[in-house]
């Protein structure tokens, strides 16, 4: 009976052709497969073992499954969060809109502020600002029923206050007088002609709709900027995650939306990730 360092070393070798973290990707999966933490997998890489678990779950991950879709869950901003497919897997990157948030909220006064999260996904992006931000009440849209349930169940399951609503951006609110002190999304925003350049991890299990935004990426974070101005209180934020050399075009849109102190926050590889602008307080459109 092999070790379970034999069968890591035989399922690193597999996974080498299809992953860039082959190693690790084995490590998740066996210790799944085992019941246990990775740190109690490596402790125990001596034992002979079978997992007979664990072949499915490698062929899943052969077939260019994202690891969240086949373990079910993934971590962002330090906490665990509920995965299904084909809602999009939380990204490091998406990290930085959290902070922009948070960096704003935390100069603001005692009151409790109001936050809108446009296509929220799992929910992790709102779950991580009202964890962050006890103060802040915290609201999400989605225009995807299951969408919103997967959210809603992340909210439970970090003990978080979120009010949800279904619906297409700002139409989710029809009827509904809202306004907010910050509102952020992590929108739509691949060219739809980057599509069939996309790593297969992405174009065969995940939600295009999530991803693509027509011809330069931009549709749908043209329609935020320019409807943001009605739901937000003067002097309020507008953070948007964007793609890799889009900064010029939204810093124009947001300029022409009547937002002032546009800027950016750069990921770890450089790239300008994160827009930010607020809203003047004397612009009227």
């Amino acid at each position: 009976m092999p070790t379970l360092a034999e069968r890591l070393k035989d399922a690193v070798r597999q996974l080498e052709s299809i992953s860039e973290t082959p190693r690790l990707d084995a490590e998740i999966l066996l210790a799944h497969a085992l019941g246990y933490s990775r740190a109690q997998l490596l402790a125990r890489l001596r034992d002979e073992m079978l997992v007979s678990d664990f072949e499915p779950l490698l062929t899943r991950r052969l077939n260019h499954e994202p690891i969240a879709y086949i373990t079910g869950h993934w971590e962002f901003f330090s906490l665990e969060f509920l995965v299904r497919p084909p809602v999009l897997v939380p990204r490091p990157e998406t990290e930085h809109l959290v902070e922009t948030a948070l960096k704003f909220l935390s100069h603001g006064t005692t009151e409790t502020s109001t936050v809108l999260d446009i296509g929220t996904g799992t929910g992790c992006v709102a779950v991580a600002i009202a964890k962050n931000a006890v103060k802040a009440h915290v609201t999400a849209i989605d225009i995807r029923p299951e969408a919103l349930e997967l959210a809603r169940e992340n909210a439970r399951k970090h003990a978080v206050e979120i009010d949800f609503y279904e619906g297409d951006l700002f139409e989710a609110f029809r009827g509904i007088p809202k306004t907010f002190d910050v509102i952020v999304s992590n929108p739509p925003y691949v060219e739809e002609g980057e599509w069939e350049r996309l790593s297969p991890v992405i174009r065969k299990h995940e939600d295009p709709g999530a991803l693509l935004a027509g011809p330069d990426g931009l549709t749908v974070i043209r329609r935020i900027v320019s409807a943001s101005s009605e739901y937000l209180h003067a002097g309020g934020l507008i953070a948007l995650e964007i793609g890799e050399r889009q900064s010029p075009a939204v810093a124009a849109l947001m300029a022409d939306a009547g937002f002032a102190d546009i800027r950016f926050v750069r990921d770890l590889a450089g790239i300008d990730r994160i827009a930010r602008g607020i809203k003047q307080h004397n612009y009227v459109e």
